[in-house]
């Protein structure tokens, strides 16, 4: 019998969250049958579809929230159609484990009355929701607790977690107090089959010798406006010859592109908004150099940004600010800024690449081997199968257990029956 699978995502629709899909699409064909429960939008509004096999729910979703209020509403009707969806899929398909994908951290609250009838929960923890919050507000108040509150509670009613590197598996150790066998990495590595370079198209440097290039979600932290001053500042040293295009979409877009024109960067810098995977590679592959602005801050630090492993995996030198996760992942691929000079700096160390073509192309083939060797999806899906394993390991052991007690207390009753005696 094919074990079946539910997985639960509130914050994208799926298969536009490609470490979802690639999660999916992974254990569908190692065996599991798979069923994905997300939100509309993003361009994918069908109630229900099914591709490759898996089955796609997609419920109702409000405006994203772009304030705590903001989310109270978006998560509290999230949470209202993930219930009614997930009691119609258990009844309609019926599954053996559940998946939830942070964030935010309070999808253990759908999969509690499932673990009452023996179906498992995986936390599959994308984002460190404490820091994620002070990277946004920047204060330790009410709604900062909560945050704290629903990651222990989330720990606590998991029986796996999976994480996206290293000091989130510390995470989960240490402040969730798991047994390291019940966390697994599972790096959200680019899938090279599909994310690879394409012929550069030099008119996508808008008549200029040099792009610099950058994807990723257009929000308060990722530090698009520290990269509007770095584009400034390099303005004011008098070069023309560059051109920055920043590829994405988000809720800070429209304010971004405000600071494009406040600042006079029209004809240097370009926002293309959410644009499909064939225009974006064809940008990346063009860029002579790729960057990553995210603002210096303890929720960076120790998360690891898909877009680093996907400029590397199309051979792109990479400017970012130092970060341990960062570092880790882009090794000699990268330059690292200063903290503290920021645009400065950074501006320095782009121009510093622009001029010497050599080691642009010895930190990208760099950078493109070690995500070969080990950072694409396909080095990620053992620990994905083995997190899966340990789930249902985990219930026959208990199972297992369970038949051993109740035989032990059949035994010693059939004992007293005979002697007399005490059990």
């Amino acid at each position: 019998m094919k074990r079946k699978i539910l997985i639960i995502v509130e914050n994208l629709p799926v298969p536009f969250d490609k470490r979802v899909w690639k999660e999916a699409a992974s254990l569908q064909q190692s065996g599991y049958e798979v069923t994905v429960l997300c939100p509309r939008g993003k361009g994918y509004e069908q109630r229900h579809e099914v591709i490759d096999g898996i089955h796609i729910y997609r419920h109702p979703l409000p405006r994203e929230g772009n304030t705590p209020l903001g989310y109270l509403h978006e998560y509290g009707w999230a949470l209202f159609w993930e219930f009614l969806y997930t009691w119609w899929i258990y009844l309609r398909r019926g599954f053996h484990a559940i998946q939830g994908c942070n964030p935010p951290d309070n999808i253990f609250l759908i999969a509690l009355p499932f673990k009452l009838l023996g179906i498992k929960y995986i936390f599959d923890h994308h984002d460190a929701n404490p820091e994620l919050y002070l990277s946004k507000y920047g204060r330790k108040g009410l709604l900062y607790r909560a945050q704290i509150w629903l990651e222990k509670l989330t720990y606590r009613f998991s029986d796996v977690v999976m994480c996206t590197n290293g000091s989130y598996r510390d995470l989960a150790v240490t402040r969730g107090r798991l047994d390291p066998e019940d966390v697994f990495i599972v790096r959200n590595g680019p899938d090279l089959k599909t994310f690879k370079p394409v012929r550069p198209n030099s008119a996508l440097k808008h008549g200029k010798p040099y792009l610099v290039g950058y994807v990723g979600n257009m929000s308060i932290q990722e530090g698009l406006d520290i990269l509007l001053d770095i584009a400034l500042h390099i303005k004011t040293l008098g070069r023309r010859d560059i051109h920055f295009t920043c590829v994405g979409g988000g809720p800070g877009l429209p304010g971004l592109r405000k600071l494009v024109q406040d600042k006079n960067l029209e004809e240097m810098v370009n926002f293309t908004g959410r644009i499909p995977d064939e225009q974006l590679l064809e940008i990346l592959s063009t860029a002579d150099v790729c960057v990553n602005p995210d603002r210096p801050c303890e929720m960076n630090d120790i998360s690891t940004m898909i877009k680093i492993m996907e400029y590397m995996a199309l051979g792109k030198p990479i400017v970012q600010f130092d970060s341990k996760e960062g570092r880790f992942s882009a090794k000699e691929t990268s330059l690292y800024a200063d903290k503290l000079d920021q645009v400065a700096d950074f501006a320095n160390r782009i121009l510093w690449l622009l001029e010497r073509p050599e080691e642009r192309q010895r930190m990208g083939e760099f950078g493109r081997r070690r995500v070969e060797k080990e950072l694409a999806w396909e080095h990620s899906v053992e620990n994905l199968l083995a997190a899966y394993d340990r789930v249902f390991s985990k219930r026959r052991r208990s199972t297992d257990l369970t038949q051993h007690t109740y035989r032990r207390k059949a035994d010693q009753g059939r004992h007293i029956a005979t002697t007399g005696g005490d059990a």
